[in-house]
This record gives structure tokens, sequence and C-alpha cells, in this order.
């Protein structure tokens, strides 16, 4: 590998590391937030709007909680990062326009959620991510229904250019077909007549001696009898 392919193989791993530590810390922090509305209850969340001045304190109470928990969770999770990010930042964004926090700390907070929440929208959720493997997965299905189309076009295209060639399966069990013996000099390969049955059975044995009969088409050489005889 030369130098700048190891560079760009180094910034890459270290943006999969600060996009999953901007994950994990910014996830967090809108669970976090979110849990505690929970667990503090809709209508003690909602004073709280009330005294910051949110026109539908139960409504902001309950939008914020669910965006919070559902949206921290994703973005721990690296999943729909870009339209979790996006949905993150516009709550971040309402809240401070129309109930913005009465602690200074905790307005902090909300601008440096929404600008991260906006980044990670835009930079993604790097590799260390379920939107990574869901791309990859998303990759590998092209890229095989790509190959079985070509597979596909590839044999029409040799039908219609043959069309009388019967489309065979080659077996892989049966051996490849042999090459014809070339012919020796002088060689007979002029077609010859085959000689009957019999004929061939007589060739191969041999001609009868003097005193042999034959007995069921086989000859009996003569000798001495038997006593049966």
């Amino acid at each position: 590998m030369t130098p700048t392919g190891q560079t760009s193989v180094v910034k890459q791993a270290l943006r999969d590391v600060a996009a999953l530590v901007a994950r994990l810390g910014v996830g967090g922090i809108f669970f976090a937030n979110g849990w505690a509305k929970l667990e503090d209850g809709l209508k003690i969340t909602g004073a709280r709007f009330l005294e910051q001045g949110a026109p539908a304190p139960g409504a902001w109470a309950t939008v914020t909680m669910l965006a919070e928990l559902i949206g921290g969770a994703l973005l721990i999770a690296g999943l729909a990062v870009s339209v979790t990010g996006l949905v993150l930042f516009a709550e971040a964004l309402a809240v401070f326009l129309v109930a913005p926090p009465l602690n200074p700390i905790s307005l902090n907070e909300l601008i440096l959620l929404a600008a991260a929440s906006l980044l990670l929208a835009v930079v993604g959720a790097g590799r260390v991510s379920v939107d990574h493997m869901v791309v990859i997965r998303r990759r590998e299905t092209q890229a095989a229904d790509e190959f079985a189309a070509d597979a596909e076009a590839d044999r029409v295209i040799s039908a219609l250019k043959d069309p009388d060639a019967p489309a065979e399966k080659k077996d892989p069990d049966t051996p490849p077909p042999q090459k014809p013996r070339p012919q020796a000099a002088g060689e007979d390969t002029a077609p010859h007549p085959r000689p009957p049955t019999a004929e061939l059975e007589r060739a191969d044995e041999p001609p009868l001696a003097e005193g042999d009969t034959l007995v069921a088409g086989r000859k009996k050489p003569r000798g001495r009898r038997t006593p049966a005889e």
C-alpha cells in the first residue's frame, strides 16, 4: 500500500472514531434528558415548560420527551442518523425559540446539542454504525441482482444468435468428450461389412482335424470311446 493510501485509511479511521464518539455523546445526552422527563412525569415537565413560556406545556412535554428518548437511542445505535439529526436539531431549535430554558447552562447545552445534531446529520454516522451495515447489505444485494440480470441477458443473446441450439446443462459428473485418435500412416479406415455371427464363431474355432465331428455346432475330437458309449 502506498503512503497516500495509508494516509487515507488513517483519516477514514479517525473520522469513524470521531463520528462514533459524537454519536455516543450527543445521543447519550438527549436520551438522558428524555429519560429525566419520563421519570419526572408529564405534569412536572409541563409545569417547567409553562414557566419557560411554552403555549401548550403538556404537548411540549410529550413531544420533547419522545423526541429525545427515541432520537437519542437512534443516534447511539447509528440508525437513520441523517434524519434523526435533523429531527433533534428542529426540536432543539423549537425549544430555543418558543420556550428557552431559564438556566444559562441548560440554554448553552441546548445550543450545543442542536449544532452537534445538525453536524451529525450532514457528516453521517461513520462506518461503526447500523447505517453502514445496512448500506453494505444493500450494495451486496444490488450487486447480486445485477449479476443475475447480466447472466440472463447473456443467455437471451446466445439464444437469439443460435435459436436452434438446445439449452443444455452440463453435468459436472459427465467426463469430457474424448478427442478422436489420429490416423496412423497406412492404416485402413475404410468401412467393411460385418460378417454374420455364425461366421464369427467359426472364425474363433480352429479348423477340423481328420476324424473330428461336429456336435451341436462344435467339433468333437475322435478318440477312444468310453464304456458309456
